[in-house]
Formats: structure tokens, sequence, C-alpha cells
């Protein structure tokens, strides 16, 4: 697994679902463009947010969905 890098200002979902988004809830909603998790820290938000703790990481860039995230709105990375 890569490190994820995390370009809050070119998600699409932007707006629609930045309060249900682990990053506005664990960082803030304004977070800028210089964020990135490692895969360590990838699987760790992951299980955090299976356990109902967290929401998931709900980012979609472009036409293409950050690993770990399906349809943009939800976070299935795998912890095993």
């Amino acid at each position: 697994m890569e490190t994820l890098r995390v370009d809050c200002g070119r998600c699409q979902l932007r707006g629609l679902w930045c309060e249900d988004c682990v990053v506005s809830v664990l960082l803030g909603p304004d977070v800028g463009s210089d964020l990135s998790f490692t895969a360590v820290e990838q699987v760790a938000v992951a299980i955090l947010a299976e356990s109902g703790l967290v929401p998931p990481l709900r980012l979609l860039q472009g036409d293409v969905a950050a690993r770990g995230v399906r349809g943009g709105v939800t976070n299935e990375i795998s912890t095993g």
C-alpha cells in the first residue's frame, strides 16, 4: 500500500461529504493540500472507521477514487 496524498481542494465530493469525512473530523474543514497518509496510517484510519469511532475517508479526486474508497463514499481498506 502506497502513501495516500489527500488534496481536499481537488476532491469532487468537497462540500457534499466533508462533514462526514475523517479528514474534516480529525483535522478540521480547511486542511489544505499537504496531507498524506502512510500505509500504517491508512490501516489505522480504516480500523477506527470500521469500529464506528470516526467516519471513513471520503475522497474522490478526478475520476478515480482513492485506494480504499469505493464509490467515493465508503472506505474499505483491508486491515489484514
